[in-house]
């Protein structure tokens, strides 16, 4: 298959294919791609043609990191077919432009199914599992927002209904905002929340946020209960679904943080998406997962697990292998299986 690589520069286009070929693509969106650029990143971003036509996109971030320099491609390729033969030609792109660019890998994760007939469609080009944990909403908790409120409540979890009727009860506060000066109060109970449970704060949400919220595809929700801030959540807006990308707290007896989630729960059906996205969640035969404790909060509103193909890497250099150590040994020590 001939194939042409270029340059792209056309949001509207890039967008469009983006939202008919991977509407769940979140980490494919363009303004994905600015937040990265904000936040100091170099994004690279590539239409694949076949005979003029375009037939993929590619949105790919250079990562200088000390296990090892890699393309990161996440939630991409985005593809009009898995046909075998345009993947074939893609991942020779990018192994080449991996090469140029001093990297020792491209890591990917397309949002394919995860079957065992797509693992091995993956294998037979000489891809890899990556040896980090499922991220990037891979393994997911989704709710359908087809039906009416009363529906969606009548299906969560007993105590998940109870929590939210004494939110409403005891008059918990929740506000929401497009604001980013309102974000000192999210990183206020982020900071704690992950000294808390122990993890690294991700970096870029100050940025993520202004960009998507600029073009009201953000809200910041906090909750507060007796005048004191709770929780905060930043829910993302992108094709048909709401996605629940970060969220904080302190530890409290009050409802506050199930009351911000049928605040966002409502408002993405006041805004037509047909999903709201829990994201990430523990697999089911992880007891000791780092997530559990979210993940029984997040399933008690009731939905559905959706399972994507882990991410997927090509080796360009032998130096992959210290990387692969280095990443299969913090996966372990951090309790992910």
């Amino acid at each position: 298959m001939s194939l042409r690589f270029e340059v792209f520069e056309d949001r509207s286009s890039w967008e469009l294919f983006v939202l008919r070929s991977s509407p769940q693509a979140l980490f494919q969106s363009w303004l994905w791609g600015e937040v990265q650029k904000r936040a100091g990143v170099t994004v690279l971003r590539y239409g694949v043609y076949k005979k003029d036509v375009l037939v993929g996109v590619i949105q790919a971030c250079l990562v200088r990191a000390r296990r090892g320099s890699f393309l990161h491609v996440r939630h991409g390729p985005v593809l009009a077919s898995q046909d075998a033969k345009l993947w074939k030609g893609v991942l020779a792109f990018l192994s080449s432009e991996a090469k140029r660019l001093g990297c020792w890998f491209v890591r990917l994760n397309p949002l394919v199914e995860d079957t065992s007939a797509n693992q091995a469609f993956f294998r037979s080009f000489g891809l890899l599992p990556a040896s980090i944990h499922r991220m990037d909403g891979e393994y997911c908790w989704v709710l359908d927002l087809g039906a009416s409120e009363e529906q969606l409540l009548s299906a969560m979890r007993k105590t998940t209904r109870y929590e939210i009727r004494r939110a409403a009860k005891e008059q918990i506060q929740v506000y929401s905002t497009t604001d980013p000066k309102h974000l000192t109060e999210f990183f206020d109970l982020y900071t704690s929340t992950s000294a808390r449970h122990g993890f690294v704060p991700h970096g870029g949400i100050r940025e993520e946020f202004e960009v998507f919220a600029g073009q009201k595809q953000a809200m910041l929700y906090v909750g507060k209960a007796d005048g004191k801030t709770i929780g905060s959540a930043i829910i993302l807006y992108y094709g048909n679904q709401a996605i629940y990308h970060h969220g904080a707290s302190l530890p409290s007896k009050s409802p506050v943080s199930y009351a911000i989630q049928w605040e966002a729960i409502t408002e993405a059906k006041k805004r037509g998406m047909n999903v709201y996205n829990f994201w990430g969640i523990a697999p089911q035969n992880s007891p000791n997962h780092p997530w559990r404790g979210i993940t029984l909060f997040k399933t008690g509103f009731g939905g559905r697990l959706v399972e994507y193909l882990h991410a997927q890497d090509l080796p360009v250099s032998p130096l992959y292998r210290i990387t692969r150590t280095i990443e299969t040994i913090r996966r372990m020590l951090k309790g992910y299986d």
